[in-house]
């Protein structure tokens, strides 16, 4: 896959010149799907947060980007769809669109639903991380992010990237996101990881890996 991934979502034009990179062509010839899932998990999920998202009415820029389709693909619904049909629907996507939340509850249903596995055959899907579904690709979410406990106990994530990420630096809805509070987090990750603010965003190719940013980022490494 190819990665964008996000603190909230497609929020300057420089990310969103990183989006357009990406698909190889304009946002509205491009088919997406949704993942709302996240925003379910942890103790601050509720009912509003997803439809917010799947709606276009989130002030983080993901699925109101002018898309030519946008479908929704709940994780926690694919074990009771054949498989044959929602992996279709998958490889027929030119980008995942996948929600903030718990990262956690996140990363556990992309493994029971079977998603995780299909990843290293999605060659030219570009995966669109907002928060948690940014962090949900790293190697671990740290102390800081854990809110629903999987049930192995742990804070491992999929591990798509070698890299960890500590989104919102600065929000005013996350006050104690602060970059004093990541380089502490950091500290206690094993290899590099970025602290992003709203305005960046982490663009992942084959090539390579390049922070996108009108904003404030800090790599430690």
């Amino acid at each position: 896959m190819k990665l964008l991934l996000t603190d909230s979502g497609v929020r300057n034009e420089s990310i969103r010149a990183a989006l357009v990179d990406l698909l190889g062509k304009p946002i509205a010839e491009a088919d997406a799907l949704c993942i709302p899932t996240a925003g379910y998990g942890g103790p601050y999920g509720d009912p509003g947060g997803p439809w917010h998202f799947v709606s276009g009415r989130s002030p983080s820029p993901m699925t109101g980007l002018g898309w030519r389709s946008v479908g929704v693909l709940e994780l926690t619904a694919l074990p009771g769809i054949d498989r044959e049909r929602w992996v279709s629907w998958v490889r027929a996507a030119d980008a995942l669109l996948v929600n903030g939340g718990d990262a956690l509850y996140l990363c556990h249903w992309m493994r029971e639903s079977g998603l995780a596995g299909l990843f290293p055959s999605l060659r030219d899907t570009v995966y669109v991380g907002l928060s948690a579904g940014s962090i949900a690709l790293t190697p671990r979410v740290g102390e800081f992010f854990v809110g629903w406990e999987p049930p192995a106990g742990d804070d491992g994530a999929l591990g798509v990237v070698d890299f960890s990420v500590f989104p919102h630096v600065g929000s005013p809805d996350c006050p104690e996101n602060t970059m004093a509070a990541a380089e502490r987090w950091a500290a206690g990750m094993a290899g590099p990881a970025y602290a992003i603010d709203a305005q960046t965003a982490i663009k992942v190719t084959d090539g390579g890996v390049e922070v996108v940013s009108e904003g404030n980022w800090k790599l430690f490494d």
